[in-house]
């Protein structure tokens, strides 16, 4: 069994694959420091309390854009579980050709998420929609060729932004609207995270089709904690909730040099 790690800004995402499918999901706030030994815990109890014997577990894999993380999860795997991780990054496989001026600032859950999108959607123009902390516009063309993307303030941020910098305005909890007149300041500002984040998606991507694909009509991929609340507005043609998980999965089974014998080789590709 494999376990596979996306580390973002708020939470660690994580999933348990046997034989390609994914067993269990679990999430962890990533927003506070923690120690080898805390996640190694961490990890090993939730494998118990799904039923998993944690000596099952061959392999790990590890996506982050949260750099000071990193050290502590191989930490980990190494010491609870005596396994060197695969590390999404520069340098490993992706299937993608990346057109970014610079590849290295190209996100590790970006990556991800394009790899999974384009093993879905084979020879198809693709933009991957990732609403987290942030929300990440990705453009793939039907030749695996990762364009660029845009890149907001997610829902959180913009929440918290208007909480903090202004004297009377709440929080608010962030929520499906039906309507976009709001008759109190919290429906007011949920209204305006809400139908604000339709709007600039529809616009975004009416502006990457055109750019990217001559108004050839892309598919649509909703990802990310908060795009179930968009499920219904036709934003998305397709939402896919374990996308980072799947293309993590995908990305390490294309670099997968080693056996459970060998489980401290490094690994090392070329894209």
């Amino acid at each position: 069994m494999i376990v596979c790690l996306d580390v973002g800004n708020s939470h660690i995402f994580g999933g348990i694959f046997k034989d390609g499918k994914i067993l269990f999901r679990f999430r962890k706030r990533s927003d506070q420091a923690f120690s080898s030994d805390e996640f190694g815990i961490f990890l090993r109890n939730i494998l118990r309390e799904n039923n998993v014997d944690p000596e099952k577990i061959t392999k790990i894999a590890i996506c982050s854009v949260v750099p000071d993380a990193v050290h502590s999860l191989v930490n980990c795997s190494k010491k609870y579980f005596n396994i060197a991780p695969f590390i999404l990054q520069s340098g490993v496989k992706s299937g993608l050709n990346i057109k970014y001026r610079n590849p290295l600032e190209v996100g590790a859950d970006r990556i991800s998420n394009s790899v999974a999108a384009v093993q879905m959607f084979p020879n198809k123009n693709l933009i991957v929609v990732d609403m987290g902390t942030a929300t990440t516009f990705c453009a793939v063309s039907k030749k695996k060729d990762y364009l660029g993307g845009v890149i907001i303030a997610g829902l959180r941020i913009t929440m918290e932004a208007l909480e903090s910098q202004t004297a009377k305005l709440p929080q608010v909890e962030i929520i499906k609207m039906e309507k976009a007149l709001g008759r109190s300041t919290t429906e007011s500002i949920q209204s305006g995270l809400f139908f604000g984040h339709i709007a600039t998606i529809k616009e975004v991507a009416r502006r990457l089709t055109e750019e990217c694909f001559s108004n050839e009509k892309p598919i649509i991929i909703g990802t990310g904690g908060f795009s179930s609340l968009f499920e219904r507005e036709n934003i998305f043609d397709i939402i896919v909730p374990d996308l980072v998980l799947n293309g993590l999965y995908l990305a390490y089974k294309m670099n997968a040099t080693t056996t459970r014998g060998e489980k401290h080789a490094q690994i090392h590709a070329q894209i």
